[in-house]
Formats: C-alpha cells, structure tokens, sequence
C-alpha cells in the first residue's frame, strides 16, 4: 500500500519539485570553485557525448546542463527510484532513458534496450548522461557498458564530478552523497576519453580503466576544491578500520630489535653492504649540516631506483636551484652513485633503518618539506613517521608485483594505513594505479616509467679507450646484472658458442660486483680463462671470460658490445633494466623472469624488440644469431629503440606533478 502511495504520480511530481528546488537551493547558495573555469563550455565543447558520473555523486549535476532544451537524456536502471529521478531530470530540461544496467558487465535484455536507445539518441544529437557504476555496484568501478556505448556511437566519454564541502552520505553501495546547502561547491570535467571503434577485449577493458581513472581523478580533485574528503577515499575508510594487530606488531619488533642493530651492521660491513664511517646514519644520526631552506627529500633503495630519479632531481635543481635537495638510499653501490651523479649542492645519507626513533631522529635532524619515495619502498615505520609530521608524502615511479598487491590486499590493517598516508602516487601505468588506489592511495595516476626517461649510464669514462683497444677484432657479448646461477649459464652458453666463434669473449658484470672474486675462482675452476676488472687486468687474446667487477661502469660495456643479456631474469629475481643497454646501442636478450620489468619488456618482445630465452642453451643459439647476423642485429635494435621512445614521457609529468608541492619562489622559507 505505501509503495504503491509512494510512487503515485502526484506523490513523484511533489517529490521531484521538492527535489529539484533543495538542488537549486545548494548551488545557489554555495561558493563555486570551478576546474576548468568555464566548465559548461568544456564539458559540451564535444556534444553530442556521453556525459559521465559515479552513483554516488550525481545528486548536484542536473545544474551543469546549459539552457537548452531536450539535449540531455539521462539513463538510468530499472528500480524504485527512476520515476523520482525522472521527475526531478525533467525540471532541468532532461528526459530518461530507462535499463537494467547498461553499465554492467553482463548486459541484460533491458540494459542491451538502454544501450541500443541511448546510440539512438546520440545519433540524433543528444548527450546521454549515465553513471558509470551501476547498483549493486561495486562503486566506482566501471563497467562495459559506458564503453561499448563511446565504441559504437563513436562520441566521446567526458568525466565530471561535483562535490560539497558540506554533506551526508548515505549507508548505501555507493555512499551516495546528499549535498548540503551554504558549501564550498567543486566542480572538475575532465579529459575527453575516445574508444577507438575497432577494439578487441584488451583495448576495451584499457578504455574502460581509462574511464575508471578519469572518473576518480575528477573526484578527487572536485573534493580537494570543495575542501573536503571524499567518503569513499581510503583517508575517510581509514578513520574507521579496525587497529591492526599487525602493524602494531611490527613496530613493537623493530623496537625490540635495537640491540641486535651493531651486530647487524658489523656483519654488513664485513661483506662490504655497509660503509664503516657512516653505519650511523643508518641508526638516523646524519654527518652532515641540514641546509637552510625548503628541503625535498627523495629516497631511492638502491642504484636502479636512484637512476630513475636522478633526472627529476637534476630537473628541480636546475628550475629551483634554491631548493636544497637531500637523496637517500640504502646501498653501498647506490651511495657511490649517487656521489657521482648529484647536482652540485645535493646531499647523500644512508637511509634509516625501518626503526620508529631511527626515522624519527632521521626526520627531526632534516626537517624535510616534501618526501619522494622511488618505486616500492614502503617501509611502515618511514611511512608512518613521515605523515604523523605532515610532511606531503608522494610515490613515484610507483610499481607493485601482482604477488606483492595480493599479500597488501590480504592485511587491509597494515596495506590502509600506509598507502592512505600518500598524498599523491605517480605510478608507472595504468594498472599499477589502480593496484595502488585498491590499497588506500587516496590519488593515483598513470603517467609512465622514468626509466625510459632517464638518460644512459655514462660511457666516456676514464679507460675507454684501453678497454676498447683490448675488446678490438673480437667477437663480444655481454652478460649484465647478473645474479647467482647466471654466471654458470653464462659460461656454459659461451663454450657452446666458442665451437662456432674460437675467439669469442665472454663479460660478466654481476649485478653485485663484491661477487666478482667468487664468480673468478669457479669459472677458473672450470677450465676458463677469467680475468678480474677490479685486479686492474685487461682481457687478452686467450681470456674466455672478463669479469667486471667494479662500480658505475656498466654504460661502458653497453656501449662497447653488439649483444647484452640483461640478468636477473634466467633466475626468479623479476629482471633488471633493459632501456639503459638499447640506448647505448646493444641487443637486448631476457630470460622469462621479468615481472619488475613488464611493462618495458611487454612492449619490445610484442615488436620484436628482444628476444627472450629460458636456458644456456637457448642463451647461446640467440646471442650468436645476432652476432653472426648483423642486419638481423640491427632491424631489432631500430625496433627496439622506436619502443622505447613511444614509452617516454614520463618524465616531464612526474616533474609537473612535484610541482604541486614545491612553493612558489617568492615564498620559499624554513622555520629555522
């Protein structure tokens, strides 16, 4: 009876009129902040179009349609609600189409009618304005549906989001959200996203993950405008979970484990991981001054993650050379690097152990005013340490295995409180963004891999000319970065080789070069001549194997053979870095194990831009194809190198990105 009462015409016509006018009521009454500032001609510069929102947040959107008559449809599911709904859409000009969830993944028969209705109607000229999330949900994850629609009518999808400094939300699959009046109101339209018309399964579901990310991006920062928090963000999701046992755990047992720090670092030292004279900085006590001014703190763990970054912090030195500049990393190798690599003025320390007064020490002796984190370094006590100072914590270059996000997913206690403490992760794409947005970053954005950004180790340095002297007349190949079990294959991949090539030449350059001595003493013992780079030797006519066990010289080698294999990846380590080798001029070869990688070696083994193997014997057949076939040789490097340049980019987002937290010049003060 009350249903029935409920949804009578007249009770819907009040119902809508009430509706419609409490609408008018907030946006009349609030302060507007628009992102573009005319965000009406933005959001219609491409009508007809498909005219996107989240469930949760359409309550205030009626009011962006312009003053034209009938040139808005809006879909929406088949339930209780859509005669209201209606009633209140056609106050603002705008009639419905009705469906059982275009926006699904399954399309039922009534939501294959809303589609083929709302391709009608954009075919006559009239915007459709769908939520792309439909109920039960999940929130704000899109569906095919949105997409198939942008794929068929060849219109483009246009996000936009509204949000309040003042509201409820309801205990609903969407929370959706009742705007209150007297507000902050933030409206943001995005980007227009094209679906190509001829699409297969993988481009669909990347449009439809470009939708996804569009979406959230608009909504993040229509909140941010409003100056508010978004009751589905992992900030708002946060404040409610449950203590968890956990981190708590963890903390209490790195504090337990201070006793044990001496012991721990001495073993280091003695293997060569640790430098002596600075083992206290790894306890958080610098050795240096910290510098005056508005300090921008980056920590790297180790020499790939600090060759990525190196190049944004050349950028913000050379635009803001009155930023101090401090670089953090975790290795031997890396701090050596880092000494030869920073700009003028720029500090290195060891990072602290993951230790709550270590960090703290850290923090309060540094007084930094932004921290960047390079990748995966997700240490609890550094996180957590870091955001209880307020200090902007950002990610970038951001990646995490599948394995890694589904250990994160399993423990919501540990992964929220660390991925929420992010203000900003800048990941290396579009998957990755939203693994990072599924564990609590409250914004995460694809904008690429720095390492095609980031320019080539250096290859004149002192001894190259020696070294190509010796390397003269010879056939050459390389083994790089390689790790224990590799060095075998390598070798035993090099007596295969030698039946065809006599004079062949074999370089290992293990990934950790303290390995050198040892990779000596059993290659010799298996009957190869081996001579050690860091013993001062040059290989001659009769050396099998050169050895090159030292620092920073990797770029020199590259530089100097036709044919790499980059390690790591013949054994379940994840890869290491193929760009640096394909832009100094060498062929690249992997093994299957490159998930650290996968996206890099996901685009070059699809345009034939490397060859992967999966053992000494496979090693062997493709390294000398490529030495014997130098047009073959080369066909694949032009591949390879067209890549690598489509990869780029990265770069200059991840700069305009920091941007955002770096203060304008004119202000640029510490308290002292």
């Amino acid at each position: 009876m009350a249903k029935r009462l409920f949804s009578s015409p007249p009770v819907v016509a009040l119902g809508g009129a009430l509706a419609a006018g409490y609408i008018r009521l907030v946006y009349a009454t609030s302060k507007l902040r628009c992102e573009p500032a005319d965000t009406v001609t933005k959001l219609f510069a491409q009508h007809p179009q498909i005219f996107a929102m989240w469930h949760g947040q359409f309550m205030m959107l009626p009011k962006i349609k312009p003053e034209r008559p009938a040139d808005v449809v809006a879909m929406v599911a088949r339930h209780d609600d859509a005669e209201l709904i209606g009633s209140v859409l056609k106050r603002f000009g705008m009639t419905l189409i009705r469906g059982a969830g275009a926006g699904t993944r399954r399309r039922s028969r009534g939501g294959a009618g809303a589609l083929r209705e709302s391709h009608r109607a954009i075919g006559h000229g009239t915007t459709v304005a769908m939520t792309a999330d439909v109920p039960p949900g999940p929130a704000r994850r899109a569906g095919d549906g949105i997409v198939m629609l942008a794929r068929l009518s060849g219109r483009p999808i246009v996000p936009c989001a509204m949000a309040t400094s003042r509201f409820f939300a309801l205990k609903s699959w969407s929370a959706f959200t009742v705007n209150l009046p007297f507000s902050t109101l933030g409206i943001v339209v995005g980007d227009p996203i094209w679906v190509p018309p001829e699409t297969d399964d993988a481009a669909l579901e990347s449009s439809r993950l470009a939708v996804e990310r569009g979406l959230n991006e608009a909504t993040a920062r229509a909140y941010a405008l409003a100056g508010a928090t978004d009751p589905l963000s992992a900030e708002s999701q946060i404040s409610v979970a449950k203590p968890s046992l956990s981190l708590t755990a963890y903390r209490a047992l790195t504090r337990l484990a201070v006793p044990l720090v001496p012991l721990m670092l001495a073993w280091r030292a003695r293997r060569g991981k640790e430098e002596p004279a600075r083992r206290l900085e790894r306890c958080g006590q610098a050795s240096v001054p910290r510098p005056s001014g508005f300090l921008a703190w980056f920590h790297a763990a180790s020499v790939g993650e600090a060759n990525a970054v190196l190049p944004v912090i050349d950028a913000i030195a050379a635009e803001h050379p009155e930023i101090r500049l401090l670089l953090t990393t975790g290795t031997v190798t890396s701090a050596k690097l880092a000494r030869a690599r920073l700009p003028q003025g720029a500090v290195h320390q060891y990072v602290p152990l993951d230790n709550q007064g270590y960090v703290q020490a850290f923090l309060a002796h540094w007084r930094p005013d932004l921290a960047v984190l390079v990748e995966s370094e997700i240490w609890p006590n550094l996180v957590l340490e870091t955001k209880a100072q307020g200090i902007p914590l950002v990610l970038v270059n951001g990646r995490i295995s599948l394995a890694s996000f589904r250990r994160w997913r399993r423990r919501p206690g540990l992964s929220r409180p660390l991925f929420s403490a992010f203000s900003l992760v800048l990941a290396q794409n579009e998957r990755l963004a939203q693994r990072f947005t599924a564990l609590g970053a409250p914004r995460a954005l694809s904008v690429g891999n720095l390492k095609a950004d980031a320019p080539p180790p250096p290859t004149d340095l002192a001894g190259h000319k020696r070294l190509a002297a010796a390397l003269s007349g010879r056939n050459v190949w390389l083994a790089a970065s390689t790790h224990p079990g590799e060095d075998d294959m390598a070798a035993v991949a090099h007596l295969t080789m030698k039946k065809t090539r006599p004079d062949l030449l074999t370089i290992i350059v293990p990934r950790h070069p303290e390995r050198g001595p040892l990779i000596a003493k059993l290659l010799t013992g298996a009957n190869l001549s081996v001579a050690l780079r860091s013993a001062g030797k040059l290989p001659d006519a009769d050396t099998d194997i050169y050895i090159a066990d030292t620092i920073g010289e990797l770029g020199l080698f590259y530089n100097l053979v036709p044919v790499a294999f980059i390690g790591g990846s013949l054994v379940p380590h994840g890869g290491q870095n193929p760009v640096e080798a394909i832009k100094l001029g060498a062929a690249v070869l992997t093994g299957p194990h490159w998930r650290n990688f996968a996206d890099a070696y996901d685009e070059l083994l699809r345009a034939g831009g490397c060859v992967q193997v999966g053992d000494a014997a496979s090693l062997a057949e493709a390294a000398l194809a490529l030495l014997e076939d130098n047009q073959a040789r080369l066909a694949m490097m032009a591949r390879a190198e067209g890549t690598i340049a489509r990869m780029g980019g990265a770069l200059p987002r991840t700069i305009a990105e920091l941007e955002r937290f770096l203060p304008p010049r004119a202000t640029l003060q510490h308290a002292s």
